[in-house]
């Protein structure tokens, strides 16, 4: 049995995820997955009833848990300088290395290409992300009023393992690509770390292909031509910068699932944000949230050689598209009417 936590975050996570758990429990049922939910308080909700938006008593019922589901947080609103209030460190704290996350085109929907299906893998605990790189203190310091400082932190270890995931993936997929993006010829130790420990990796898939692209160039490329990339992993703040870039080639955020990845577990967690201005009025887009579960089930499928929970993501994978393809059950940004809970709804029934 896999046991799964509900954290709905803000805003909009309180509508986008009841959708997203409504359809991984309709395919769990389909193909007799059994799994154990339970939900846990986070961000405002989580301060108003414990006093923090990260409560002791969610850290340790999450240490539990083989993976959960993450609603977007609404952190710009918290107040400052108060420590209770804060972005949840999640990843850090579960030391989720990877992050997951898929850029789809549909042909019905409105894009600058068509025919894209890249996974990118950006890795998340270190890397120039200051948050993500010290213990104490800070990765920034400003010695004088004219020079700031900041320091980019690469591991062996932080590399080889994002670069793992890449490749595992890759090999489930048909064309059997992996892409790694830095810039070596200039950050000879920083990129260069990661690009040898992508090398060294390769070598233990011969039957997947490695090209290396140096990330000005790859930008480029990526705009020009994405149908080219079919997995793509690079470092931190790289990553942070060009996952969104392939989110605008095929709709925006909205069309953008994550699914953060550790040893030992999983987050899904959508791209976009909280957004508060659309918050309450049933009609934010589900697709990101819904396939980010999807995701999950997927990822614990492999990881825990669960042949039911791969099955299940495969039903909701093809429920989406059926949905996606009526264009009968589609939210306003994604060119129909229906609401939050009808678009939820027709994917569910579809499962």
């Amino acid at each position: 049995m896999l046991k799964i936590g509900i954290l709905p975050g803000d805003d909009i996570g309180l509508e986008v995820v009841p959708e997203c758990v409504k359809v991984m429990k309709a395919a769990a049922a389909r193909t007799g997955l059994e799994v154990a939910w339970s939900e846990h308080p986070i961000g405002k909700r989580g301060h108003e009833l414990h006093g923090h938006t990260f409560p002791q008593l969610t850290i340790d019922a999450l240490e539990k848990l083989d993976g959960w589901i993450l609603g977007p947080i609404g952190h710009n609103a918290y107040p400052r300088n108060d420590p209770t209030w804060i972005m949840p460190p999640v990843r850090k704290r579960f030391e989720l290395f990877a992050s997951v996350k898929p850029v789809k085109s549909y042909p019905n929907i409105k894009s600058v290409h068509k025919d894209v299906d890249i996974v990118f893998l950006r890795e998340v605990t270190e890397g120039m992300q200051s948050s993500d790189t010290v213990v104490a203190g800070n990765g920034e310091f400003r010695p004088n009023d004219e020079i700031t400082i900041a320091s980019r932190v690469i591991t062996r270890r932080g590399s080889n393992r994002v670069a793992r995931a890449a490749f595992e993936i890759a090999r489930t997929r048909p064309r059997r690509k992996v892409t790694s993006v830095h810039k070596e010829p200039v950050y000879r130790l920083a990129c260069g770390m990661f690009a040898e420990e992508c090398r060294e990796v390769a070598a233990e898939f011969p039957d997947v292909k490695l090209e290396e692209v140096l990330v000005d160039g790859f930008a480029m490329k990526l705009v020009m031509n994405p149908q080219q990339y079919d997995v793509v992993v690079t470092t931190n703040q790289f990553g942070d910068i060009l996952t969104d870039e392939g989110g605008g080639l095929v709709g925006g955020l909205g069309l953008a699932p994550g699914l953060c990845i550790g040893e030992r577990q999983a987050m899904s967690q959508a791209t976009h944000g909280s957004a508060p201005d659309i918050a309450g009025k049933n009609i934010a887009n589900p697709y990101a949230m819904i396939v980010s579960g999807k995701m999950l089930f997927e990822w614990l499928g492999r990881k825990r050689k669960e042949p039911k929970a791969v099955e299940a993501a495969r039903c909701i994978d093809a429920a989406v598209e059926k949905v996606i393809a009526a264009a009968k059950h589609l939210t306003a940004d994604l060119g129909g009417k229906a609401s939050t809970a009808e678009m939820g709804d027709a994917i569910a029934t579809g499962v």
